[in-house]
């Protein structure tokens, strides 16, 4: 990351939107109940915290979220943990829910929430207009790609990373030119289309994009006006401006000239291997990096506590995060995450797994390749990942084997009256 002066004009003037009210589906059971950008990750943090870190790291101090599906933990946690923001001095993270303020509809889709929301976006005047999607985890700072989009005068920028070829169906896939404009822009594509001498690579979209606004107003009102188009950013407004815009790509990199670190953790398995690469002894997601804070709510908790030294019964944590509040009471952790205010009772033992806040795991209980939601009581003796045709008859189980454990598959019926 480059050492920038703070306040550079091109950052000062943009006006960041973040997308986060999608329902997150693939992630079944996790998004029943809270939209995605709020589910908790990383032990302490809530996904929407890292595209806002980014933001505010990077000088963006004018930042509006959009909000729809179950909004309600997210918004209480925006309130908690950004609210240091102060408009006395031209800073702001507002909140915008679906009002209904054009149209009689809740958001259609990412390009309509914006368009819904085209008088406020006017009246902050922006130079700039940077699109982003509040559930994806990665830290960037997003001023070279402003200044990169300043000096080419392009209509649009679009952030790109290069991924496997075989796992690029998921996200929208570009071709461009030895300049870096786009030339083929395809959403979820069945056979992505490889790069330049890069057969086994695709060049996909992160759902990053800066508009130039009055090129952007132009665009959602067609698309509103478009009674074929299904309102959406990836599938409709990018690849139809493809040959009549001057439509660039920004490739996505760190120091080191590789790609950089950037993971849509939209299904389980996803979710799940993005908190494993945080216990690696040097993630490529460094947490630890003084000049790139992630910024979040922190309860009043105490520190976590680790008890007990017998043969058998000690309290003990190899390659994994333990947040505060925790206590092992003579249990072991094996490359873990392990979220705040969570108890493990004597002789219990979790590897590989994501424990979210508030989970109580009892006595001589073995759990592994699983996922446990916040507030989960597990009984004494209860084995996880061990037998995943027994665990699919009490919980989710997806392709790859990753055990997702809820509350409601327990009984304890959090959400609704039985």
């Amino acid at each position: 990351m480059k050492n920038y002066p703070r306040n550079i004009r091109p950052t000062h003037d943009t006006l960041a939107l973040v997308l986060a009210g999608g329902q997150g589906s693939r992630l079944h059971d996790l998004t029943q109940w809270r939209a995605k950008p709020a589910v908790p990750f990383g032990a302490k943090y809530r996904i929407v915290d890292f595209v806002l870190s980014n933001c505010v790291n990077s000088d963006i101090r004018h930042i509006g979220i959009l909000v729809q599906y179950k909004s309600h933990s997210l918004i209480r946690h925006v309130q908690r943990a950004w609210n240091f923001m102060r408009y006395e001095v031209g800073e702001f993270v507002e909140l915008l829910p679906a009002q209904q303020r054009l149209d009689k509809e809740w958001y259609q889709g990412t390009a309509n929430a914006l368009y819904q929301n085209l008088d406020i976006i006017r009246r902050h005047k922006p130079r700039y207009v940077l699109v982003l999607g509040g559930d994806h985890v990665y830290a960037m700072d997003y001023r070279d790609m402003i200044e990169t989009h300043a000096q080419s005068g392009a209509d649009v920028t679009v952030g790109c990373v290069e991924v496997p070829r075989e796992e690029a169906s998921g996200f929208g896939v570009m071709s461009v030119d030895k300049n870096m404009k786009i030339t083929r822009f395809t959403e979820k594509p069945a056979d992505p289309e490889a790069m330049p001498g890069k057969p086994n690579k695709a060049l996909a979209s992160m759902g990053i994009y800066i508009f130039s606004p009055d090129f952007l107003f132009e665009k959602l009102i067609e698309d509103h006006d478009d009674p074929n188009s299904s309102k959406d950013f990836g599938k409709d407004i990018i690849p139809s401006i493809i040959g009549h815009a001057d439509v660039m790509a920004y490739p996505f990199v760190g120091r080191d000239g590789e790609p950089g670190y950037w993971r849509d953790v939209g299904t389980v398995e996803s979710y799940w291997s993005a908190n494993m690469d945080l216990c690696h002894i040097t993630p490529e997601l460094n947490l630890y990096n003084p000049d790139w804070p992630i910024w979040t709510y922190q309860a009043q908790l105490p520190p976590a506590k680790f008890a007990f030294d017998d043969e058998g019964r000690r309290g003990a944590a190899i390659d994994s995060l333990i947040s505060a509040g925790c206590i092992l009471s003579g249990a072991r952790v094996k490359r873990s995450i392990i979220s705040n205010d969570t108890f493990l009772h004597s002789y219990a033992f979790v590897k590989d797994s994501v424990v979210l806040p508030s989970v109580d795991i009892g006595r001589n209980c073995r759990i592994s390749r699983a996922i446990i939601d916040k507030s989960c009581i597990i009984p004494p003796g209860t084995v996880i990942g061990e037998d995943l045709e027994e665990d699919r008859k009490r919980f989710y189980v997806d392709e790859h084997g990753i055990v997702l454990v809820t509350p409601d598959m327990l009984g304890q019926h959090l959400h609704t009256v039985r």
